[in-house]
């Protein structure tokens, strides 16, 4: 029951925030354009008809309601591909997200608890790394590994890593050496034990803020790895390479770059609302303020 208490007071803080409701609605719209595409797509996103390149939007064409976006240069139905894209954006931030959580948890986890030479060590690694911008860092590991939508997510996975480390080494060194730590130390827990039983779950809040508004950030890289070439490759109905395919037709078909564009920003949008929701609610020292 006091769980339950708990979820219903998060509900509730949560919804005074008009801002992140709205959010949690884009990202709602994302995730049901993700799981349902063959259903709510009325082509397939890789299919051409060349017969129909260059459609302008409309809702009815051949006496059929479809090119509800209109066409590409291939004759692609753009609607059926940005909701096919959203099943690939959500693969994008959830694979980044996880790489960037996993590898930044276990180095800002090890540098708090042991401090010392260890601290320093892991912590020079993530300075060296946050040194050089993250795009340039990102565009530097697809040219290693080669072109490819799981090599971009592999990449922006790794560039990730540096801002989760320094996030958990925070929040650790703020708990380890508080009175319940030291209890459990005193009771005979194993090192292990206290990183990731005792200490861990306290530092929860600040991760899963990051962890929200790293997945907009991940899905913004990813667009532009794929827009310069080093991402998604053709045919994939992914945002960023199709405003690159479509820059030739800015000005004479400009529904083409509009509505991808259109669907990252609102994708990112919405992620960061979210972000700045739960920051609200899950902060003790923000909403004292």
């Amino acid at each position: 029951m006091n769980e339950e208490n708990k979820i219903l007071e998060f509900i509730k803080q949560y919804k005074k925030n008009k801002a992140a409701v709205l959010g949690f609605f884009i990202v709602l719209l994302l995730v049901t354009f993700a799981v349902f595409a063959p259903f709510i797509a009325p082509h397939s996103p890789i299919e051409q008809d060349l017969v129909q390149r260059v459609i302008p939007p409309s809702w009815e064409v051949k006496g059929s309601i479809t090119n509800l976006l209109g066409t590409d240069d291939f004759g692609r139905d753009l609607f059926s591909r940005i909701v096919y894209g959203a099943r690939i954006s959500i693969m994008i931030g959830a694979i980044s997200v996880s790489i960037s959580l996993f590898f930044g948890l276990l180095m800002g986890i090890f540098a708090g608890y042991f401090g010392g030479k260890t601290d320093t060590i892991i912590m020079r690694v993530v300075d060296i790394m946050l040194s050089i911008p993250a795009i340039l860092l990102a565009i530097v590991i697809v040219s290693i590994l080669g072109p490819s939508l799981i090599n971009a997510m592999i990449a922006i996975g790794i560039v990730g890593v540096p801002t989760y480390a320094r996030i958990v080494r925070s929040s650790v060194l703020a708990e380890k050496n508080k009175e319940y730590v030291i209890a459990s130390r005193v009771n005979g827990s194993s090192n292990l034990r206290l990183m990731f039983k005792v200490i861990l779950p306290n530092c929860t809040t600040p991760i899963i803020v990051q962890a929200t508004m790293g997945f907009a950030s991940a899905v913004l890289e990813a667009a532009g790895l794929s827009f310069l070439g080093l991402g998604a490759q053709p045919p994939t109905p992914e945002w960023g390479a199709m405003l690159a395919d479509s820059l030739q037709y800015i000005t004479t078909a400009p529904w083409m770059i509009f509505y991808p564009g259109v669907a990252i920003f609102l994708t990112v949008l919405g992620f960061n609302l979210i972000g700045d929701g739960l920051m609200d609610v899950l902060d003790p020292k923000l909403k004292e303020k």
